[in-house]
């Protein structure tokens, strides 16, 4: 039994347990992608039900990696499948059991608002926006909001996070930015708002069928 209910896996080398980042991050975009796609069929059908199917499995999912074992979290076990071809990169358990609690009361407070009480509201939108940017940092970034927390409740140094950043050291030159790359970006962001507001009437034009497809439909 203690090898089923367990969290994180001990592994030659390492003092503390641990899991594997490249996972965790698949496991990330997977379910971003999830949420997503059942957010736009609310958006342009307002059809609610993708979404309580992603709820109900997410809560599951997150339910099985912090009280049972992340070993047999249903889409930790499929992003095992997707980069088992990668070498693993091996992340602190304790700071990740820390954050997918985060997971597991914005799920279920999730639950509870659309499949209990079947009712939406702006809690359900704002804890939809949270549940998004913690998915988009983690895949996209790899960077874990939810272990930023860690450190404020519990003493003991966080070790083994991703990409190193528990130790602090110099910048290698390919990590430096230099001035005309931020001057770059500047004229990036200042050429957004420029096209924003000079195009924005003529990129509201509909755009004309170029071969006449559907007008040649509708005739028929």
């Amino acid at each position: 039994m203690n090898n089923i209910i367990n969290f994180g896996e001990d592994v030659e080398g390492y003092n503390i347990r641990v899991l594997n980042e490249r996972e965790i991050r698949a496991a990330a975009g997977i379910m971003f992608l999830a949420t997503l796609i059942s957010l736009m069929f609310i958006l342009f059908n307002e059809n609610f039900v993708p979404i309580k199917y992603v709820i109900t499995f997410f809560l599951a999912d997150f339910v099985i990696r912090v009280f049972i074992n992340p070993k047999f979290s249903p889409t930790l076990i499929f992003a095992r499948l997707i980069v088992r071809n990668q070498t693993p990169e091996y992340v602190g358990a304790a700071q990740k059991k820390f954050a997918w609690i985060f997971g597991v009361v914005l799920s279920a407070a999730m639950f509870y608002f659309f499949i209990i009480v079947n009712a939406y509201s702006p809690i359900t939108g704002i804890i939809c926006l949270i549940c998004l940017i913690f998915l988009f940092f983690e895949s996209a970034f790899g960077i874990c909001i939810g272990c930023k927390f860690y450190p404020l409740f519990f003493k003991d140094k966080v070790q083994y996070c991703p990409g190193e950043v528990c130790d602090v050291k110099s910048k290698q030159e390919i990590q430096k930015t230099s001035a005309s790359q931020f001057l770059t970006l500047f004229a990036f962001i200042l050429f957004i708002f420029l096209t924003v507001y000079l195009m924005n009437d003529r990129f509201n034009e509909k755009p004309y069928d170029l071969f006449g497809i559907n007008k040649t439909e509708q005739t028929e």
